[in-house]
């Protein structure tokens, strides 16, 4: 960006503090990098007061003026990585026109954070928040191939044959779904199994059981790439370690 070039050279700031405007917003709107590149295609980001309607845009972050529905954006500080057990009836959302209980309003930290990916109202588990939307996107991106792992209750028996099928892909929607690991965690138990997907379609999970005539009675995300629960009650919540974060990108 010319402008944003030449204010950079006026006030002898170093050229690494340019940065991709999709990138300083993602890290500082709580909108992940998708949603973001459409909010600039629809003309809601203006840098200095113009509007900027193209991808790719670089700014300076120390002297430029971001903002987002006339919103002025400043470069957070301090970014969050959160891990929480979300219990049973919970909304997965930021907020609720219902006003139901959010996951959110488990989490006393006042920075806007917002949930990375979702897990439906009756789904239990491990779910990841954070205010980094670059961090969010990458988790999501589908070429990082980041495990997922549920534990399912079902209705019946799982058949040899459907979880045969079910391992190798199922078309469901017109697009067949990637190849994904079933096992029997409990011994004798073939209505409780663990499924590992790397995708992260809307139900996806009861959606492929439900194709062969299972019903989900229990859904719990037990993992999610190298992250599991370990003792946290449902509910509860921690912050991930820089290490833990970094490691799933190695």
């Amino acid at each position: 960006m010319k402008e944003t070039m030449e204010t950079e050279k006026k006030n002898n700031y170093p050229e690494e503090s340019l940065v991709r405007l999709n990138k300083f917003l993602a890290n500082n709107s709580g909108f992940a990098r998708r949603k973001l590149d459409e909010f600039i295609t629809q003309g809601r980001v203006t840098v200095n007061r113009k509007v900027i309607t193209e991808q790719g845009v670089q700014i300076n972050p120390l002297v430029d003026d971001i903002r987002l529905d006339g919103e002025r954006i400043k470069e957070k500080t301090r970014k969050y990585y959160i891990m929480l057990n979300k219990p049973k009836g919970i909304i997965t959302s930021t907020d609720d026109e219902k006003n139901r209980t959010t996951v959110l309003d488990l989490i006393n930290i006042k920075d806007r954070l917002f949930p990375i990916g979702r897990l439906d109202y009756e789904t239990t588990g491990l779910l990841l928040l954070t205010n980094d939307g670059d961090f969010a996107n990458k988790l999501m991106h589908p070429k990082h191939k980041i495990t997922k792992t549920y534990i399912v209750k079902l209705s019946k028996p799982l058949e040899e044959r459907h979880k045969a099928n079910l391992m190798a892909g199922i078309k469901l929607e017109g697009k067949k779904t990637a190849p994904c690991k079933i096992t029997f965690p409990f011994k004798d138990d073939f209505e409780t199994v663990s499924i590992s997907i790397i995708e992260g379609r809307n139900r996806q999970v009861r959606k492929m059981f439900e194709y062969y005539g299972y019903f989900v009675h229990k859904l719990h995300r037990s993992g999610y790439g190298h992250l599991s629960l370990g003792k946290l009650n449902p509910g509860e919540w921690t912050k991930l370690s820089i290490e833990e974060v970094n490691k799933f990108f190695k």
